[in-house]
């Protein structure tokens, strides 16, 4: 299991960064390896995330030096999509079956934790999101249809978008992870314009779906100071909790979001005045 640490960015620092030092510090541009756990650990929030894709062997979560626990989820939780084929993850050996687009949250506390794929050439492909936790919750099987749906945007304005609320208070009880994925409409290209902040959580974007000349242009930064990251599909943006976080793209594309925080409130958020964007 491969865990990059990323270290957090003050805000005065990243105004000064060119595009190599941006892309250093908030841009994975490798998620997932086949037959390999591959986590990014960023010290914003203590989240981790990353790519878990069993091929020939299951794979196991297990513990690090990073986190100096005796099992991977003795003081984190844990969600899941798949993005691949059919596969199962066994959580202290109760199987939950897998297929694309479904997800899985676990709790604190589980210890035996491993993923297999039904087909090595057709492997599950699991992004995954961790946070600390305080209490130990069910682990829950997530199918898409499970899943809580908000539609959101206009042709208008380009930003037609179906939001999947996998961890969510009204799916599932969770300490402060916040998990989902948005797909875009064709013909629209923008996610959450208007933008916003929200100073009391941070976030992860994993962008999906994009054809192999198709990229995004991901916003960030303070509203009076952004920036941006070319991103290409299934790469992943870190957003600190002081910056904006939008993207466009050369085509409709989709997203998985995953939040830590103080809270789950996905409608707390400071909006940012079109006017006051630079």
């Amino acid at each position: 299991m491969d865990i990059e640490v990323r270290q957090s960015v003050h805000p005065d620092h990243a105004k000064r960064m060119d595009t190599e030092e941006l892309r250093r510090h908030f841009l994975v541009e490798r998620v997932f390896e086949p037959g390999k756990v591959t986590l990014t650990y960023s010290l914003f929030d203590r989240i981790m995330f990353g790519g878990i894709v069993p091929t020939k062997s299951p794979l196991a979560l297990e513990s690090s030096p990073a986190l100096a626990t005796g099992y991977f989820l003795e003081r984190r939780e844990i969600g899941m999509i798949n993005l691949g084929g059919q596969g199962a993850a066994e959580v202290d050996g109760t199987r939950f079956p897998l297929a694309g687009r479904d997800g899985l949250y676990i709790g604190m506390g589980s210890r035996e934790v491993t993923f297999s794929s039904d087909s090595a050439s057709d492997p599950v492909r699991l992004y995954c999101v961790s946070t600390t936790a305080h209490h130990s919750y069910p682990t829950v099987h997530i199918r898409h249809s499970d899943a809580k749906q908000v539609h959101l945007g206009s042709a208008a304005q380009s930003n037609k978008r179906t939001i999947y609320q996998y961890v969510h208070p009204e799916v599932l009880s969770s300490c402060q992870l916040a998990m989902g994925y948005t797909v875009l409409e064709p013909e629209n290209v923008w996610n959450t314009m208007p933008c916003h902040t929200h100073d009391r959580r941070m976030e992860v974007y994993l962008y999906l779906d994009l054809p192999q000349d198709g990229i995004v242009f991901h916003y960030m930064g303070p509203p009076d100071q952004t920036r941006h990251l070319v991103m290409r599909n299934e790469q992943a943006a870190i957003s600190p909790n002081w910056s904006i976080h939008s993207g466009v793209g050369t085509t409709n594309y989709s997203f998985i979001w995953g939040m830590a925080g103080e809270n789950k409130e996905f409608t707390d958020m400071d909006a940012v005045p079109m006017q006051d964007l630079m």
